[in-house]
C-alpha cells in the first residue's frame, strides 16, 4: 500500500519554499530553474506546476531574468557573448531579442575600447602583446574586426 499522492501533496509546500529560497537569492530563468529541480530528483509533473505557480505570482520571469542578465554582462562582453549566455541558459529566441534590443544603441567598437582601456593602460610593444590584448577582447565576445579596429585606435593615439 503506497501512498504517492499524500507524499506528493507534503512535498510541494517544501517545493514552493525551495524554490522561493532560491529565487529570493537571485532570478533564474524558468529552464535553469527546471534543470536545477530536476537535479534534485523532484518529478517533472511537480515542477512544471510549481514553476507554473511562481510565474503566476510574478516571482518567476524569463523576461526579467534577460534583461538583468544582459545588464549585468553589459560593458563586460560583446553583444554576441551576451546572446550566447542567454541562449546557454534556456531562453526562447523572442526573449532574448527582446532584452538584447537595449544593447542595439551603443557602439560596439566604443564598448570594446572603454573595456581595453579598463583593461590595459598602454598600447602593445611587441607582437606578443598584441596578440594577448586581442586573445582578451575576443575572448569577450568581440569580433576580430573589432578588436583589430580598438588596436588600430589605440596605437594611433600613442
Amino acid at each position: 500500500m503506497t501512498h504517492e499522492p499524500e507524499e506528493a501533496a507534503e512535498k510541494l509546500p517544501n517545493l514552493k519554499a525551495t524554490v522561493i529560497r532560491m529565487l529570493a537569492r537571485r532570478d533564474y530563468g524558468r529552464a535553469e530553474l527546471a534543470q536545477r529541480l530536476s537535479r534534485r530528483g523532484v518529478a517533472d509533473d511537480e515542477i512544471v506546476s510549481v514553476l507554473d505557480e511562481m510565474t503566476e505570482l510574478g516571482f518567476l520571469s524569463d523576461a526579467r531574468y534577460a534583461e538583468s542578465l544582459v545588464r549585468q554582462k553589459q560593458g563586460r562582453y560583446a553583444k554576441r557573448a551576451i546572446a550566447y549566455t542567454l541562449k546557454e541558459r534556456g531562453l526562447d529566441r523572442d526573449t532574448a531579442e527582446a532584452a538584447l534590443s537595449a544593447l542595439e544603441t551603443t557602439d560596439e567598437a566604443d564598448e570594446a575600447l572603454a573595456l581595453w582601456r579598463k583593461r590595459f593602460s598602454t598600447p602593445p610593444q611587441d607582437e606578443r602583446e598584441r596578440n594577448r590584448q586581442l586573445r582578451f577582447l575576443l575572448s569577450r565576445g568581440y569580433s576580430t574586426t573589432v578588436a583589430f579596429k580598438v588596436l588600430k585606435i589605440v596605437r594611433s593615439e600613442a
